[in-house]
């Protein structure tokens, strides 16, 4: 039994570090990066206007972030992409997770006080919402995230349903490093 545990937790890990590619890739680290600003563009340089994050993640009164940014892309160049629920996370989580090794990623994730209070499995469906897939479909000008979508959701799945394991876990050989 131990060794089928020992499996699962390895099988999980690995899954982790497939997927976590696609989290450091602009289209989601713009969004999960330090401060209290998105970043824009392939370079993640500083949101243009001094858009700021908001209580809610929505922007600050005069600037919300659906004021410039609609439920579907844009046609054009150099436009306001879009997807349902445009936000970033909300001030009291932000889930930042620049900086972060994989392990201290994945444990950012598994804990809901600072995950915006969900659950593995709600990171799952988080992770198939229209927001979070639109990085595969960024609009014209910007760079896709380069895993396939189908992949990249069945690994999410395998990750939690093997026991989202993060890396390093149970194994005193591999401690997580500081963040810079």
């Amino acid at each position: 039994m131990q060794q089928l545990a020992a499996r699962d937790q390895a099988v999980s890990a690995a899954a982790f570090e497939a997927f976590v590619p696609v989290l450091r890739h602009p289209r989601c680290v713009n969004c999960h990066s330090s401060g209290d600003f998105p970043r824009q563009g392939d370079d993640g340089h500083r949101h243009t206007m001094n858009v700021r994050r908001g209580l809610e993640g929505q922007g600050v009164v005069g600037l919300k972030c659906s004021t410039c940014h609609q439920d579907h892309n844009l046609q054009g160049e150099h436009v306001p992409p879009g997807a349902p629920g445009w936000h970033l996370p909300a001030a009291r989580e932000p889930m930042i997770w620049e900086g972060l090794n994989d392990r201290q990623l994945c444990e950012l994730f598994k804990n809901p006080a600072a995950n915006g209070h969900r659950s593995v499995d709600e990171i799952v469906q988080h992770m198939s919402t229209p927001l979070v897939l639109w990085g595969w479909h960024p609009g014209e000008g910007r760079a896709p995230v380069r895993m396939p979508e189908n992949e990249f959701l069945a690994k999410v799945r395998e990750w939690v349903s093997s026991g989202a394991a993060c890396p390093g876990e149970g194994s005193s050989s591999q401690p997580a490093s500081s963040p810079h």
